[in-house]
């Protein structure tokens, strides 16, 4: 048995296309264990058609494309490329795209990381 899995989501310009909602969910493909991460795409104009928020995770979103904004507890932020935005479980959410975005959104329980980076690693 191999101590990995792959699989593929296509080119990111496509997302939008290829998968409902234009997101790319990753748990179910890879067999994640520790968190939920989608590949997402929103085409300019899109708004989420809903507020949301969550009971344990907390959420990273990682914009590698485009620009527009989130609403986090009533407060508008701008995100563009390069920004990465760390949002509580309690905290209402939604996004609007001004252009067409493309990010990365992880979830993991809250609290929950006791290794990471270097501290979790041995060279072998």
């Amino acid at each position: 048995m191999a101590n990995y899995t792959k699989t593929e989501i296509g080119n990111l310009s496509e997302i939008g296309v290829k998968y409902e909602h234009g997101k790319a969910f990753l748990h179910d493909a890879l067999g994640l264990t520790s968190c939920e991460i989608s590949v997402n795409f929103m085409p300019a104009g899109a708004k989420a058609p809903f507020n949301h928020k969550h009971k344990q995770n907390e959420e990273v979103y990682i914009f590698l494309k485009g620009n527009g904004t989130m609403t986090l507890d009533g407060q508008t932020i701008e995100v563009k490329e390069g920004s990465c935005v760390r949002v509580l479980p309690q905290a209402v959410r939604t996004m609007e795209a001004r252009t067409d975005i493309q990010y990365i959104c992880a979830q993991a329980k809250e609290n929950s990381l006791v290794q990471f980076g270097f501290g979790d690693g041995e060279i072998c």
